[in-house]
């Protein structure tokens, strides 16, 4: 079964927006655990808009679920990692302005360097490391060249032009991406607009062994509640 993944940053952007501890990402964690799902993200952005450093050490001190940390690959957040040991850790772009992570890492010679220069410590603390890539085939070699443990595709696009069902175009692009990162060994998961709706064409792909979701399980839990929002998913998971 495809691992569900949820992010709960928007569980700490509801805090901060009146600040105190409600509602609380740990609690958020504790449901997610019970409703079945196989892991918690979370992004501990240099801004700390949302996921603080003290959530981070709650989330990790709780242990129930593995913690998918998202990070930009800055001298701070690498010590920051490194001394939480996290279950899995995901590189991904920052940009102050954005109001959410806009694409996938630009693999260019210097960040491909400082990359591989993070995997040896993080591989000799045992964490396995992910990129966040765009489903550009040039960029996805370049990151299993890396010789990392994961790709995840930035489905952004995708989720972005599905209209009464997938735009051909990029599907294909997913398809693409996701078979060379098979044949090179590499685990592939996905993230970033999916919903209930736009994941279902991505289930067949053979080799997708993840998905990470934060924003629409959050909007439905608003009226469902979370447990429920995140079972529906799950459900469709197995099927």
């Amino acid at each position: 079964m495809i691992v569900l993944g949820v992010n709960i940053d928007h569980v700490a952007t509801l805090r901060n927006a009146r600040g105190g501890k409600n509602p609380d990402p740990l609690l958020a964690a504790e449901v997610v655990h019970s409703s079945g799902a196989g892991q918690v993200v979370c992004h501990l952005r240099e801004d700390r808009r949302h996921i603080l450093d003290q959530d981070l050490v709650d989330l990790l001190s709780w242990g129930k679920l593995p913690i998918n940390l998202e990070m930009a690959l800055t001298s701070e957040m690498q010590k920051k990692a490194l001394d939480s040991i996290p279950q899995l850790i995901t590189l991904v772009p920052e940009r102050r302005l954005e109001r959410t992570t806009e694409g996938g890492l630009s693999l260019d010679p210097e960040l491909s360097q400082k990359i591989q220069g993070f995997h040896k410590l993080t591989s000799g603390k045992n964490i396995p490391l992910s990129l966040f890539l765009d489903p550009d085939m040039e960029e996805v070699k370049k990151g299993c060249d890396l010789g990392v443990e994961q790709i995840e595709l930035h489905t952004g696009p995708y989720a972005n032009s599905f209209g009464n069902g997938p735009d051909s175009y990029e599907l294909e692009r997913l398809i693409e991406c996701s078979l060379y990162i098979a044949s090179s060994g590499v685990r592939l998961a996905m993230g970033h607009g999916l919903d209930s709706v736009n994941l279902s064409p991505l289930l067949s792909i053979p080799n997708l062994a993840e998905v990470n979701i934060g924003h629409s399980i959050i909007s439905r839990a608003v009226f469902v509640g979370l447990s429920a929002a995140i079972g529906e998913l799950q459900e469709q998971l197995k099927r």
